[in-house]
């Protein structure tokens, strides 16, 4: 009998990622497209476009595909309520899909999706309480209570980039109305902005010369410059990192969960990001939850979002096969 594939697609703030999965999770061809910019019929039009290479690319039938966006969805009736960082409010993401690909085409919150694949068979496998955190262009979150991925009433839960962490912060980004959120103190898309004010600051430092030379200050490059011993761009990880550590003891008072899982883009900056944020996760922690938890970098890295969107497929396939 030949092997049953599903698409996988995790759709970011700024790019999509996508692979043909195999019903062990394991990735095969994979694709990568450039978001930018985009309105929602070429941003529906990209992702349609990059299942359909796909499928065409794909050595065995593909059965299904499981998307993850980054959005608040109500499952209710599978809308797209709210993207912060992307055109998607009001729609019918999976019924469109579906009727554009003539494929099931199951959705869900993208950091959802990557706290299921590192539950499943990363990171977190085998814990009963575990936190999913995903730093990139925003933050992403997941949560798994009781062994059980957790949605809410109607599947907006789990928003922990938007956790506020500073009540007198900055504007959150995109189209979230509040302030000091999570995600505007601590995404890729903070570390960008405090690595330009650094570069400002410290002119004579490496990311102060990579300012002068015009080169994007972005986190790539801050965490390339950290690596390589510039004491600038390490500063300005180790400030998002204590970020992350803040929001993270919020997260472990409230749920005290035994893992706290960290993937997304921004973690090529590891340890450098890490340590600080366990070292004031333990500043404002209660305990005994504080001497419990541990803290670790997700398996599937910038991958968690494709194999956890391939994992919803492949349930939402034996949930129907279930009822039928």
């Amino acid at each position: 009998m030949p092997a049953r594939l599903v698409i996988g697609v995790d759709i970011g703030g700024t790019k999509l990622a996508a692979a043909v999965v195999d019903e062990q999770l394991r990735i095969h061809q994979r694709l990568q497209r450039s978001m930018l910019g985009q309105d929602t019929p070429a941003l529906l039009d990209t992702i349609a476009g990059a299942v359909l290479e796909l499928i065409g690319m794909a050595a065995g039938e593909v059965v299904a595909a499981g998307v993850g966006i980054p959005s608040l969805i109500d499952r209710r009736s599978g809308t797209s309520v709210m993207a912060v960082n992307l055109p998607l409010a009001g729609v019918r993401f999976g019924a469109l899909m579906s009727e554009r690909l003539d494929l099931p085409v199951f959705v869900d919150n993208d950091g959802n999706l990557a706290a299921l694949a590192e539950h499943r068979a990363g990171a977190g496998a085998g814990a009963e309480h575990m936190v999913f955190i995903g730093l990139g262009t925003g933050i992403s979150g997941g949560l798994i209570l009781n062994g059980e991925l957790y949605r809410g009433s109607v599947g907006a839960g789990a928003e922990l980039g938007h956790m506020v962490i500073d009540c007198n912060g900055p504007p959150c980004q995109g189209n979230c109305p509040n302030h000091g959120c999570f995600e505007a103190l601590a995404s890729g898309t903070a570390l960008g902005r405090e690595a330009v004010a650094a570069a400002q600051r410290h002119p004579d430092s490496a990311l102060g010369g990579a300012l002068r030379a015009g080169r994007a200050v972005e986190g790539p490059l801050v965490t390339e410059l950290a690596h390589d011993g510039d004491a600038a761009a390490r500063a300005v990880i180790e400030l998002i990192g204590t970020r992350v550590g803040v929001a993270i003891a919020s997260l472990v008072n409230v749920f005290n969960p035994e893992l706290v899982v960290v993937g997304g883009g921004v973690m090529g900056a590891g340890e450098m990001l890490l340590a600080p944020a366990r070292a004031e996760l333990q500043r404002r922690a209660l305990p005994p939850s504080r001497d419990l938890v541990q803290v670790v970098p997700a398996a599937y890295a910038h991958e968690a979002g494709m194999v956890g969107a391939a994992a919803l497929a492949l349930d939402g396939l034996a949930a129907k096969q279930g009822e039928a």
